[in-house]
């Protein structure tokens, strides 16, 4: 819990559990009065008259344990949420980057207590080890094998098989972790389950517990720490290219280039701000990478904020792929192709992915559901390729070049029921129809669901002003729809022509 004063007064969060209003968490004045988690508030102001109450937010908990989980990424990138108030790091091969695992646990915890915060940490092989020691103890660390030793002298509590199986343990006398230990494990299991004995095994190292990642393993990972923060933006563009530099030549080492780029910003005071960048091919260029890079924080509608500066700054390949060798030299299209995928990629860093688009033709009548729309940097290849249908020679376009994506009702006076419209009223603007081709007929798609759409007669019309549009009626005369009091049938437009 972060305090928001100096003062000395008792400080709680109460929760409403079984229509009760019982601590969620509490300060370390709170605690010395002997008030504990759980304890219903009626109780705890009994011990504590002058006690200062606040309601757990959870959802505002939860965002702050995401932002301490964030924060704890400098350290490993293995973070995982051990809601509601911990967290789980593997550390596995990175202590030694920070003096090994007694001084990381130190400089971590240290951290957090200047940033507000009340920290409790262990270290053990196992991480169900490592929680049950750090609900009793702070700042333990237990070698690998010594998981029982080290929890065994711990109150069954520590385990946090919640309140039922806890007072059962203490009902039949067994008060210590070690204790339950002794008991052969069909006897535990048969009295209080086996989710309890595996919860049993995990603490006394016995069993695995993966942890799970809230983040998946970038492929690689390079990244700048500064012993005096840096703010500038002369700065943190050279960081950022050097940083490209080296991903870029331990992508080369294995034939491989980033299909996606993620550059983490890390503020001194715990916040971090993560930009991400994909590219339509794998890069395998430095340059490359640092002109999208800066594309992206040119486009930021939010901008970088260094507040009291970064003290470490990560670039990170989250997603890669081997690169295919091509002839480069001969061939111009293979140019023209890399230089539109760079456009794409410049875009799409600019104004997002899915602003940036291709068509792909679909098989299909249905004009609205010809072509879908997809993210160019994804589909770029396959639209280069894509079979569309070949225009006659002398022949005027069958379909608009401008489709809306909701055709437009109007307004429309024909010559007779089923022909082509004379007039009509689009937008308030009244067009006089000199030319007319059509009807081209196009039956809905019966088996979609909720097939019951009406066949559409689809026509041509010019207007006296050299305007070509592409309108339809919507409905069969005397086999769909029916002209009854003199009301008109719906027309629609659906396109303009060039």
């Amino acid at each position: 819990m972060v305090r928001q004063d100096n003062t000395d007064l008792p400080s709680i969060v109460v929760i409403k559990e079984n229509n009760a209003l019982k601590i969620h968490s509490l300060d370390e004045a709170a605690a010395r009065y002997g008030l504990t988690i759980g304890l219903p508030l009626a109780n705890a102001r009994a011990i504590c008259p002058h006690l200062e109450v606040f309601d757990a937010d959870e959802a505002l908990d939860a965002k702050k344990l995401s932002d301490i989980a964030n924060w704890c990424d400098r350290f490993t990138p293995l973070v995982a949420l051990d809601p509601p108030q911990g967290l789980f790091l593997d550390i596995t091969g990175c202590a030694h980057l920070f003096g090994g695992e007694a001084a990381m646990l130190h400089l971590v915890s240290d951290l957090l207590t200047a940033q507000g915060f009340a920290v409790s940490a262990a270290i053990a092989a196992n991480p169900v080890c490592a929680r049950t020691l750090n609900r009793h103890v702070h700042g333990r660390i237990v070698g690998d094998g010594e998981e029982a030793d080290a929890v065994g002298p711990l109150p069954v509590a520590a385990l946090g098989a919640g309140e039922a199986v806890t007072a059962g343990l203490r009902r039949a006398g067994l008060k210590t972790i070690g204790d339950v230990a002794a008991r052969g494990r069909h006897e535990i299991t048969a009295r209080f389950g086996s989710a309890f004995t595996t919860l049993l095994a995990q603490a006394l190292g016995q069993g695995d517990y993966p942890i799970s990642p809230r983040k998946p393993l970038p492929d690689y990972i390079t990244e700048k720490r500064f012993a005096e923060p840096v703010s500038t933006e002369a700065a943190i563009m050279t960081a950022l290219s050097r940083l490209a530099a080296m991903l870029v030549t331990a992508l080369g080492r294995q034939g491989k280039g980033a299909r996606r780029l993620e550059a983490s910003f890390f503020r001194t005071d715990g916040a971090v701000r993560t930009l991400t960048v994909d590219t339509g091919q794998p890069v395998t260029k430095a340059e490359v990478i640092d002109r999208l890079l800066r594309e992206r924080l040119d486009a930021l509608a939010d901008p970088l904020d260094p507040g009291f500066g970064f003290d470490l700054i990560r670039l990170a390949a989250s997603r890669s792929e081997i690169v295919v060798q091509e002839q480069r030299d001969l061939d111009a299209h293979v140019h023209d192709n890399d230089e539109l995928a760079g456009l794409i990629d410049r875009l799409s860093a600019r104004l997002g992915t899915r602003r940036v688009l291709v068509h792909l033709p679909q098989d299909t009548h249905i004009p609205e559901r010809a072509v879908l729309p997809q993210p160019a940097q994804q589909h770029l290849a396959a639209a280069m390729t894509a079979p569309w249908p070949e225009r006659a020679e002398g022949e005027p376009p069958l379909r608009p070049l401008r489709l809306f994506e909701r055709p437009e009702e109007i307004q429309v006076i024909a010559q007779v029921p089923d022909g082509p419209p004379a007039r009509f009223v689009w937008r308030r603007a009244t067009h006089m129809v000199v030319h007319a081709e059509g009807p081209e007929r196009i039956a809905m798609e019966w088996w979609r669901a909720g097939g019951g759409a009406l066949t559409r007669d689809y026509f041509r019309v010019e207007d006296e002003a050299g305007l070509r549009f592409w309108v339809y009626r919507d409905g069969l005369y005397e086999r769909e729809i029916e002209q009854q009091d003199g009301k008109p049938v719906h027309w629609f437009m659906h396109g303009l022509f060039a």
